[in-house]
């Protein structure tokens, strides 16, 4: 049993990776941290229990412990910029999407605490992921990455001007996917009128997306960014079971799209 992440391990070529549902803080970190940080206001809220369903999919689901305030899973451990030239966050975030501080006046962590945490949080989950997408590839020979993200949607102009889209798929560009997984997605969402969605928009995917996805070898990775006023209040972090219901069965879809 870890304390970095969960896993559940299902038996169909699918791995839903959620790697910034978690939203603790260890205590000592914490302390160094602004008051507004201490809130993990940056957390995927409720993607573990808005994606439940997949379990019956019969897919792998792994869900880390920690904030992304600790380490972000979804950087590169040499924390590359995923988009140059834009306003964005690192692997040890020191800004939160708001743009204010994460971190009191001279509390932020130096390079060998850095090297700690990747060490300590980010391999473990990346060690877990890799595992059991070898394990399903070699049980079906063929394995999809699901990412699941959400994200406030409706105003965070330090990252992004006016309104997301409800849902954004990305594939770095059709880099991570098969083209015909690609035009299945872009199909289930295009026949339906309940949810606005763009491909490969703002988010074209993150670290995880991008360094995972080989679908020349039978890997198939795709992020789907979620605006979180789809399935929740976006001011409490409450999360909001009819909205949730209502979108649920989209997801759904995707996800057997993706199967197929």
């Amino acid at each position: 049993m870890s304390d970095v992440f969960t896993l559940h391990r299902g038996s169909a070529p699918l791995l839903v990776s959620l790697p910034h549902d978690g939203s603790q803080i260890p205590n000592g970190l914490a302390a160094r941290m602004t008051p507004s940080a201490r809130r993990a206001p940056d957390t995927d809220w409720h993607v573990a229990r808005l994606y439940h369903f997949a379990r019956e999919l019969g897919a792998s689901i792994l869900v880390p412990r920690w904030s992304r305030y600790v380490i972000d899973l979804n950087r590169g451990q040499d924390d590359t910029s995923l988009y140059p030239g834009q306003n964005t966050t690192g692997l040890c975030p020191i800004v939160q999407f708001s743009g204010e501080p994460v971190y009191l006046p001279n509390q932020q962590p130096d390079v060998a605490e850095v090297s700690m945490r990747i060490e300590r949080y980010w391999r473990p989950y990346h060690d877990a992921l890799r595992s059991e997408l070898a394990r399903l590839h070699a049980a079906h020979g063929r394995v999809a990455l699901w990412e699941g993200h959400s994200i406030k949607g409706s105003e965070l102009p330090f990252l992004f001007e006016g309104r997301l889209p409800d849902l954004n798929l990305g594939t770095a560009n059709g880099a991570s996917c098969s083209a015909a997984l690609q035009v299945k997605l872009e199909g289930v969402l295009a026949a339906q009128s309940q949810n606005d969605w763009v491909a490969n928009g703002r988010f074209k995917g993150g670290h995880i997306t991008r360094h995972y996805g080989e679908p020349i070898n039978g890997i198939d990775a795709v992020q789907l960014e979620t605006s979180q006023r789809c399935y929740m209040d976006e001011a409490t972090f409450e999360f909001d079971s009819g909205k949730a219901s209502a979108l649920q069965p989209l997801l759904q879809a995707l996800l057997r799209a993706t199967l197929e």
